[in-house]
């Protein structure tokens, strides 16, 4: 028997090995692909939902006082700022005086507390998440500055309390809001799907 005719068989019998072994594998890892994909999607999902309620409960709670962070005396329905308080004690960063300035002032308060329940709704509903992003971080943004981590020491004096000076929370929740608003993640538990479908959001995709 010839070289070539002894190592057909061989070459055909690899060939049928490797051809039983994609067909036994490739639909279980493509199963499992799908499922870790489902994992995923539904992680943002429950991530977007969490981070809709921290916005929607700040606003419930300086509205109506609901006695956590906010005493039912000091809530909005009862006449008092929801700017006032935070901005007012401002006592660190180059945007002090600018804070102190805006604090107590209904634009603030009005656009503050738009802002809180605007995004914690688009959040809530999985709809508007690239406008609830911009604004969101935004919101951030100035809160961040507000509370400014960088100094190790207030205007008294006294230490900061800072435990990081660049990511605190404010940060990581905007990371966050970009992220969800990248993958699209209103398509899962949410109206995403319906929203994106709209005339006007599909003419503007800044609107998604």
């Amino acid at each position: 028997m010839s070289a070539h005719h002894a190592a057909a068989p061989r070459l055909t019998h690899r060939i049928g090995s490797k051809l039983r072994h994609t067909i036994a594998h490739t639909p279980r890892d493509a199963a499992a692909g799908a499922d870790l994909n489902t994992v995923a999607v539904r992680a943002l999902a429950v991530a977007r939902i969490g981070l809709g309620f921290v916005f929607l409960w700040a606003f419930l709670d300086k509205t109506f006082g609901l006695g956590y962070a906010t005493p039912g005396a000091r809530s909005w329905v009862n006449g008092a700022s929801p700017t006032k308080g935070f901005l007012s004690h401002v006592s660190a960063g180059p945007f002090r005086s600018a804070f102190h300035q805006m604090a107590g002032q209904a634009w603030a308060d009005r656009l503050f507390m738009l802002g809180l329940l605007g995004i914690g709704l688009a959040l809530a509903g999985g709809v508007g998440l690239r406008v609830a992003a911009a604004g969101g971080t935004l919101l951030l943004a100035m809160m961040w500055a507000a509370e400014w981590p960088p100094a190790r020491h207030l205007a008294n004096g006294a230490a900061s309390g800072s435990s990081n000076p660049v990511a605190d929370y404010h940060l990581v929740y905007a990371l966050l809001l970009i992220a969800l608003a990248a993958v699209g993640a209103g398509d899962t538990w949410g109206f995403g799907r319906r929203w994106a479908a709209l005339p006007i959001v599909r003419a503007h995709a800044w609107l998604r």
